[in-house]
Order: structure tokens, then C-alpha cells, then sequence
């Protein structure tokens, strides 16, 4: 090779691997001057007969945005649950101990609520009574007056005693701020009506900011990078551990800039062609900090002098050697890096001769782990190419948390690389 100093393995001798029906009405029994708005044929033909009045199918279009509703309604439920929860939780921890010894079972409530709240404070006791009668009430833990407050009601207790709150919240301004940014949403999802996405996006953010404020936290940061919200945390088994999809490396890096997927980690193994997202993307002088700081890394380049990077350039329409001094530039460069640590054992770079089919970064902090995997297509660039976020488990992750990753594809990945890495060779 032409750049100084630089020793890689030879190459691979000329390997080149290969990268309702409508529901009709009844035939008798109707009422005189009752009109059937779907008549037995229309019933059996699923649509109504041209002419006859209402239109009841809906088209793709009415599918598609009804869907799109409910999804955005469904996530904002589940923000305004957590925090309808926590801030009963709160309520109940502090306003308890002061009336309940001079009022007893759930007449604190009804005491804490005084003149100004009897009105909805008794039509909760109503509701509860009948919820009793109804046999709505599935789980004794909710048989109690406070369960039945509303988000709006709890949040009036709140604010009517603050004193009893101010010693455990710093800013009442705070908590009402986002409370109001609630309300909108709130109105919303219980009417079913059509919510969205800035209205969507304020409430999480509101939502996220409450939890935080109130010490239930909608999910710890996975070691400063991307945060478990709400969603994710509850139903995100539906997609093994992928957290989200990308079309290209550009819409990912504007959610996750390299800074915050490496920065903090202390465990890092990529492979890839090149790997440039994170070597034009985080400097040099931060991995050497990163390393410094007990940070593992491994990194696995495509060997510039294999076979494989030929047919990548043919497949790319590149000029020939184009690819293969790109990578030895990036390898040049870590090599770098790693010449200034103070201990390189822990810094170690490989190559591979084998047809390359995917890349990943798999980072790992000390409780959560975070991949980010693309597979190479035969006519995009590493930038165009769509990307996969994955959760995984950290260097602490707990042995449930290591058993619900074997259902994921984080575990897939990493044996992977670990397969490639003991068939690979390492660079001086």
C-alpha cells in the first residue's frame, strides 16, 4: 500500500463471496316507517346498491387516516395514564397523612377537596358507588374515592394545599405549565377526536417533563443517548428490541448524532466497509478520551487489499482503488488514536476478507446497550442505505434483561460480529 507504515494482512487471492360485511337488517319484524339502511342484498354484497342513501364502506383513505388516529391517541393514552398514576400516587403520599387521622377510610378525600371541590368530589364518590354495583371495579386497589379524581380534579388538590407539596417540588409553575399542555390532549383522546402530531409531540414532552418533576421518570437515559419513553417501555416487545427505522444514515443522525450514541459508552465493537459514522463523525480526540476513560473498543474493517472492496467499488460504480483508499485512510486513522493511548490493549483494530453484508455499531454502557445496523445494498452508498436502532443489554444488565434480549436481534448482531472477528486479522 502506498501510505507510510501502514501493515495490513495481504489480500484474499481472488475471493469474491456473493454480498364486516355490512350488517343488513333484519328480513322481518321492523316497525312500521323504520327505513333498514342496509338492506338483506346490500348485506350479502357488502355495499350498499347505487342510489340508496348512505354510503357505509370506507376506502383506503378513510383506513388509512383512521388508523393514523388511533396510533396518535393511543400513545398519548398511555403518557396521560402515567401521569394521571403518578400524580395520584403524589397526591395521596402527601395529602393522607394530614387528613386522614381526623377523617377516616375515604373521607379524607372528601375533606382535602373542601367546599370549593364538593361539587366533583361527591360525583366521584357517585361513580365509584356505581362502578361497585356495575362490577367495573376489577382490582380492589382501585375501590377508593382517589381513584376516580380525573387529571384536571387531582391537579386542583394539588395546587389548593401546595403548601402541604412545596417542600418536596421546587417550582409549582413548573408542574401547572405542563399540566395546562395536558389538558388539551386530554380533551382530545376522551372524546376520540382527531389529535395532531404537534399537539402529540407537545404532550409527550409535557408528559416526559412532569414525570421527571414528580420522581417517576418516564424511562432512565441508556447511558446518555437515546432516552426509553413511555411507548417503547410498554409495548415495544411487538418489535423485538427495534426501537426505531430510518431511510438513511442523514434522518438518523438528525435524532442521534454520534456524539450521542458513542459518547459514554464502555463498550464499543463495530464492522463495517469503513465504519464512517464513527470516524468522520467523532473525532479523534474524543475516542481517545472515550479509551482513556475505560472504554473497550474493537473495530473490524473490510481489508482495503481484499477482493471484496473491488466488487464493491464495480457494484457502486466507483473508480477502481476509489473505496479501498478510503478505508485505509479511516484504519489510518485509528491507528492514530490508538498510538496515543497511554494503554492500547484495550484498543484494538482488525480486517476482514469476507464479502462485507451489513454494518454495525454495537455500544454498550454500564445498565443499556444501543445498535445501530444497516445492510448493504448493492446500488446505495452507506449513507443511503436504511438503518435500524436497536435497545440492548449493558456491561450491568440484569439476568431478566439478558433473557428478553435473546428475543431481540441486539444478541443476533453481536454474535455475529464475534464470528468475523475471531476469523479476522488484526492491524499493527
Amino acid at each position: 500500500m502506498s501510505s507510510g507504515g501502514l501493515e495490513l494482512p495481504p489480500g484474499d487471492g481472488g475471493h469474491e463471496g456473493g454480498p364486516a360485511d355490512a350488517v343488513g337488517a333484519a328480513p322481518g319484524g321492523m316497525p312500521a316507517g323504520a327505513v333498514s339502511l342496509a338492506p338483506p342484498e346490500a348485506g350479502r354484497a357488502g355495499k350498499a346498491p347505487a342510489g340508496s342513501g348512505a354510503e357505509l364502506d370506507w376506502g383506503a383513505d378513510a383506513w388509512s387516516e383512521v388508523r393514523v388516529r388511533a396510533q396518535r391517541a393511543g400513545r398519548a393514552y398511555i403518557w396521560l395514564n402515567l401521569v394521571e398514576q403518578r400524580l395520584r400516587a403524589v397526591v395521596g403520599a402527601v395529602l393522607r397523612p394530614v387528613y386522614e387521622p381526623v377523617h377516616s377510610g375515604d373521607d379524607w378525600v372528601v375533606a382535602a377537596a373542601g367546599p370549593a371541590g364538593q361539587e366533583w368530589v361527591q360525583r366521584a364518590v357517585a361513580v365509584r358507588e356505581v362502578s361497585r354495583r356495575k362490577g367495573y371495579l376489577l382490582d380492589s386497589a382501585d375501590d377508593n374515592v382517589l381513584s376516580f379524581l380525573t387529571l384536571p380534579q387531582l391537579r386542583e388538590l394539588m395546587v389548593q394545599h401546595w403548601p402541604c407539596f412545596e417542600p418536596y417540588f421546587d417550582d409549582r409553575r413548573d408542574i401547572e405549565q405542563a399540566l395546562d399542555e395536558l389538558e388539551v390532549t386530554r380533551n382530545v383522546v376522551s372524546r376520540n377526536r382527531a389529535l395532531s402530531r404537534a399537539v402529540l409531540e407537545q404532550a409527550e414532552r409535557a408528559s416526559a417533563r412532569l414525570l421527571e418533576v414528580l420522581g417517576g421518570g418516564a424511562g432512565s437515559p441508556s447511558a446518555d443517548r437515546l432516552p426509553i419513553d413511555a411507548v417503547e417501555d410498554l409495548v415495544g416487545d411487538r418489535y423485538a428490541d427495534v426501537i426505531s427505522v430510518h431511510p438513511d444514515r442523514v434522518r438518523l443522525q438528525r435524532q442521534l448524532p454520534a456524539e450521542d450514541l458513542f459518547g459514554g459508552a464502555r463498550r464499543l465493537d463495530a464492522i463495517g466497509i469503513g465504519l464512517n459514522l464513527l470516524v468522520q463523525n467523532f473525532s479523534g480526540r474524543r475516542l481517545v478520551r472515550l479509551a482513556e476513560a475505560g472504554c473497550r473498543v474493537r473495530l473490524l474493517f473490510l481489508n482495503p487489499a481484499s477482493s471484496a472492496v473491488k466488487r464493491r467499488e464495480r457494484e457502486l460504480g466507483l473508480r477502481k482503488g476509489e473505496l479501498s483508499r478510503s478505508v485505509e485512510m479511516n484504519i489510518l486513522h485509528v491507528r492514530r488514536v490508538r498510538a496515543g493511548l497511554r494503554d492500547a490493549s484495550g484498543f484494538e483494530i482488525h480486517v476482514f476478507d469476507e464479502t462485507p453484508r451489513f454494518t454495525a455499531y454495537l455500544v454498550e454502557g454500564e445498565t443499556s446497550g444501543i445498535a445501530v445496523v444497516q445492510s448493504y445494498l448493492r446500488r446505495a452508498r452507506g449513507m443511503e442505505a436504511p438503518v435500524l436502532v436497536l435497545r440492548g443489554g449493558g456491561r450491568g444488565a440484569s439476568r431478566e434483561a439478558s433473557r428478553d434480549a435473546d428475543h431481540g436481534l441486539f444478541p443476533t448482531y453481536r454474535e455475529e460480529f464475534e464470528s468475523i472477528w475471531q476469523d479476522s486479522r488484526p492491524v499493527s
